[in-house]
């Protein structure tokens, strides 16, 4: 059925129905919405099934249908009401019945943004919480106190931000300061899913920046945290701090890619620099080691991806030692390492972020994947007869290191003309 059918069939129960949240503000926003979800007021549980026996029940707290609508599987909510009885967002008592309105539905929901309906046949929008003006003042407001009772709304707030760009408001950073004790709380999967999708997002630094400015970003985050305060020599990073570094380095990779892997190794490149000791600043000699050490921590308090584990890895300990490579057989060692970690990071994102971070490319880097092609065209299959066992490995390597050497010198040759 179509999105218009739907909404006839929910009248002729006695009902209404809506679209709602992230697609409404993206419809005003100008921008190009998905993933409609809709609620429906006026009827009941058993209501609606009769209305609609092809629907099927996914909600287990309360009442929440999977629908076809214009050919596409989306959720259909009854409205409903919460209050709150626990703690983190198990905590909570949900009430539905056909008596609840559309703006009390609104009223738990996070944001005066994401607070906003659109009946489906007359496309009359339903803002009672003021959404549309913040849309156009571009703020961040909460809707009320509910906030605080799931404490993960707080980094969806921050998240919002780095999706969208606008300024929290006072009584935002208040409500994301009132969830710190519950975030400690929180099952690491709902903190990483946070985390994934502000990665995603066009501006992922004011994810982290709205976190700090809320205070919560060392209960969310402690990894990221540590960097603040840890000093730089000015001559080199006159951004500021370790913090202010790699907010300026993930900006910098998010700008030329969207690679969502290729962004976390750019927020962790220099992770070690929170480990330092106050009486070696500004230097972080050995930050490398460190920062292997701190990410290790951190997949043990939240369990990442392994992709992103083995990526982050090879970038903390490659990004100062690949830039200063001179010698033939130590880069085409990094350049076969560069290809064996390609599934994990591609060569082309490896170069992105060691160049934000170094402001440029050695020539082997900038014509890194010619010299994987040129180095991956010998293998051991052509050893001299009698070469066997380890010998051939050492064989394979001299032979590579010859052929680098070769192709330096093009590449050299080349960018002086």
């Amino acid at each position: 059925m179509t999105e218009q059918e739907f909404g006839q069939a929910v009248a002729r129960a006695g009902g209404r129905a809506y679209i709602v949240g992230g697609w409404v503000r993206d419809y005003l926003m100008g921008r190009n919405p998905h993933d409609k979800d809709y609620v429906i007021t006026g009827l009941n549980q058993q209501q609606f099934q009769q209305a609609f026996p092809h629907s099927w029940l996914v909600g287990n707290a309360f009442p929440v249908f999977m629908a076809k609508i214009d050919n596409e599987h989306r959720e259909v909510a009854l409205a409903r009401r919460e209050q709150k009885n626990g703690t983190g967002y198990h905590g909570f008592v949900a009430e539905s019945s056909s008596d609840i309105t559309i703006q009390e539905d609104l009223y738990r929901r996070d944001l005066t943004v994401n607070s906003m309906a659109m009946d489906v046949l007359t496309q009359e929008l339903v803002d009672p919480y003021h959404g549309q003006d913040n849309i156009r003042e571009g703020i961040l407001q909460p809707v009320s106190e509910h906030f605080c009772e799931d404490p993960v709304r707080a980094l969806r707030a921050a998240r919002f931000n780095a999706k969208l760009g606008f300024v929290p408001t006072p009584k935002l950073l208040q409500y994301m300061k009132a969830c710190e004790k519950e975030l400690l709380q929180e099952p690491s999967e709902r903190i990483f899913g946070e985390l994934k999708r502000a990665l995603g997002y066009p501006k992922p630094t004011a994810y982290f920046r709205l976190l700090n400015d809320a205070g919560i970003l060392e209960a969310v985050h402690p990894e990221i945290y540590a960097l603040i305060g840890q000093a730089q020599p000015v001559e080199y990073h006159p951004e500021g701090d370790a913090f202010e570094h790699s907010m300026l380095i993930l900006a910098k990779v998010a700008e030329r890619t969207t690679n969502i892997v290729a962004r976390f190794c750019a927020l962790c490149h220099d992770l070690g620099k929170g480990e330092t000791p106050a009486e070696m600043l500004p230097h972080h000699y050995g930050h490398e080691v460190k920062g292997l050490k701190v990410l290790s921590h951190w997949n043990s308090r939240m369990t990442l991806p392994n992709r992103w584990l083995k990526a982050a890895k090879y970038v903390i300990t490659q990004h100062m030692r690949a830039p200063r490579l001179s010698k033939p057989g130590k880069i085409s060692q990094l350049l076969m390492s560069m290809d064996a970690i390609s599934q994990e990071l591609p060569v082309e994102d490896f170069k992105i972020i060691i160049e934000a971070d170094h402001h440029s490319l050695p020539n082997y880097l900038l014509y890194a994947q010619e010299g994987i092609d040129r180095l991956k065209a010998i293998t051991g299959r052509e050893a001299p007869e009698g070469i066997k066992g380890p010998a051939v490995g050492q064989w394979l390597e001299q032979e590579r290191t010859k052929l680098c050497r070769i192709w330096l010198g093009e590449i050299n040759n080349r960018s002086l003309k």
